[in-house]
């Protein structure tokens, strides 16, 4: 159905040319679905692009033949091409809010493809539109059509991307990391859709994706990427069973998997390390092991001091306006009753779904988000109690990591004058030039180089963002780290290499976290405790094994039950 032959991807740049895409090739056959995996830069989506001719064609080189059903799209024109698109192959991307327009109603935006490809009348594409998105399983599909995309969730923005991508009933559906900033329980539910919708519609598809346990959700045979190159090809079962190239084993073994204690995450680079010997990902997590009498001993230490901080019946409300006249007689409790404390030295795993109200509890714990009632203390001092100037100095202690590194870094500011900012306003030390030599100590303990003090945060990758912002969180030597999503939009391989950094750093500097994370898997493998959390309140607390092994509510089983792979 899909042939794809020899197919390159260059980009020029100036005067220098970068090859994205080396030669590849591959089939895809009517009703199947194929897997593309491989890390951020591998060549992937610049692949999808490259077969909806996507690229500016100005910028980029394409060489090698695409054939769909026997016709060369290369040779198609522009006016041909556009027939094809949406027609016969249709796309979603990963992010829906930056493919949505912001300004116009999700149905005004299905309704105008649907009469520009159909030639539909108005009606006739509400209505179609309406169907798409009981289709796609879409809650109260008429309020959807009149909504913008921000007013709805993340997974029912992606729902909308799909019905947009199904409008045209094209026979194949190429879905670039569709579940990648979603939840686990959303991102298991738009793989169940994908599945109902290629068996109902008979379509193929080709499904984008760093995590090969999503790909072993939904493939039927994977194709793995590396620096542009297709290095491995397998059926999904038997590229499990036995991975034979070692940057895939990396990929396999990089995941946390709930089922195992290890010190540290196996990286990719573990696999491809030319000196060693062949590795297998049994002998590497097995180098890794953590064993449960390390694990009986750490819990004992922890546990036989007091508390450095403590949470006291701790309640975040928002009141909402309704009716006419905008009274606030209506409260979200976006935190509820909340207790709990945190040792020193200890990861304490908060685990949940989008608005389950663990950002606004790891925010409330700082103030930057004022609680209702409640008590928070930290190290005996009363948090609540504090004026802004106590707080403000309190704060050196308690540090927050944000979800997303990009917006927390100013864009204006260099590397090294974002992470000298907080030892210039609390006074850290006597000069600039020490303190420049501090925040050069502070990238090399996170792994970056000296020559990274001068860039912007434009320059690096995201993994490479999230490590300036943890330096920065250390910058002032706390003693006590909240992580709010601090991996959550990483590929798996970055995420292992990010988590052991944070594990690391905490024994080096006997730090104390709190760990917040949709990922059931993740909390797992970072914490010592952990605690689930619903509509506001912790509905179970304990040991990870226990709460994995013998959960009590139904909200965990589904938590556990949504772990990919």
């Amino acid at each position: 159905m899909l042939k794809v032959s020899d197919l390159s991807v260059s980009f020029k740049n100036g005067k220098n040319q970068f090859t994205a895409v080396k030669g590849i090739s591959f089939t895809l056959n009517k009703g199947e679905t194929i897997g593309i995996v491989g890390e951020s830069g591998s060549g992937k989506s610049v692949t999808s692009l490259a077969l909806m001719r996507l690229l500016n064609e100005d910028q980029a080189l394409i060489d090698g033949s695409v054939l769909l059903n026997g016709v060369c799209l290369c040779k198609l024109s522009e006016d041909e091409m556009r027939r094809v698109r949406g027609n016969q192959v249709a796309m979603i991307f990963q992010e829906p809010m930056t493919s949505l327009n912001p300004v116009l109603t999700c149905g005004f935006q299905l309704t105008e493809a649907i009469r520009l490809h159909l030639g539909s009348s108005k009606a006739e594409a509400k209505q179609k539109t309406i169907e798409l998105f009981k289709e796609v399983q879409l809650p109260r599909p008429e309020a959807i059509f009149n909504s913008y995309p921000h007013q709805i969730s993340g997974g029912q923005k992606q729902r909308v991307m799909i019905a947009m991508a199904l409008a045209c009933n094209p026979e194949i559906l190429i879905a670039d990391e569709p579940t990648t900033a979603l939840d686990v329980t959303v991102q298991k539910t738009i793989i169940e859709l994908l599945h109902k919708l290629k068996a109902e519609r008979h379509m193929s598809l080709i499904f984008i994706s760093h995590d090969l346990g999503v790909i072993k959700e939904i493939a039927d045979r994977v194709l793995v990427m590396y620096k542009g190159e297709i290095i491995e090809e397998a059926a999904v079962k038997d590229l499990f069973a036995n991975p034979r190239h070692p940057y895939t084993k990396g990929l396999l073994a990089c995941r946390p998997s709930p089922q195992q204690h290890l010190k540290k995450l196996p990286v990719v680079a573990d696999f491809l390390d030319g000196a060693r010997p062949a590795v297998t990902i049994e002998s590497i997590r097995e180098l890794y092991h953590y064993p449960d009498t390390e694990i009986a001993e750490r819990k004992r230490k922890l546990y036989e001091q007091q508390p450095l901080l403590r949470a006291d019946k701790l309640n975040t409300w928002f009141p909402t306006d309704t009716g006419l006249f905008k009274r606030k007689d209506h409260v979200v409790k976006a935190v509820n009753n909340v207790s709990f404390d945190v040792y020193p030295g200890e990861t304490l795993g908060l685990v949940g779904e989008s608005g389950c109200g663990k950002t606004t509890l790891g925010r409330s714990i700082l103030r930057l988000i004022e609680p209702t009632s409640g008590k928070v203390s930290f190290d005996g001092t009363d948090l609540r109690e504090l004026k802004k100037n106590e707080l403000r100095q309190i704060r050196k202690d308690i540090q927050i990591i944000f979800q997303d590194p990009y917006s927390s870094l100013n864009p204006k500011l260099t590397v090294g004058q974002s992470l000298m900012e907080p030892l210039q306003v609390h006074q850290f030390y006597s000069n600039d030039t020490t303190r420049k030599r501090k925040v050069l100590e502070l990238l090399e303990r996170v792994n970056l180089l000296p020559a990274h003090f001068d860039r912007y945060p434009h320059e690096f990758s995201g993994g490479q963002r999230q490590r300036i912002v943890i330096a920065r969180a250390l910058a002032l030597q706390p003693r006590f780290i909240i992580c709010d999503e601090s991996v959550s939009a990483l590929d798996v391989s970055v995420q292992a290499q990010v988590l052991n950094l944070i594990r690391e750093l905490q024994d080096e500097l006997k730090l104390t976290y709190i760990f917040i994370s949709h990922d059931l898997a993740v909390i797992k493998h970072i914490s010592d405790r952990m605690m689930v959390m619903n509509k506001g309140e912790i509905v179970e607390t304990g040991y990870p094994d226990d709460i994995y092994y013998r959960p009590k509510e139904e909200y965990t089983k589904r938590l556990i039950a949504s772990i990919p792979g």
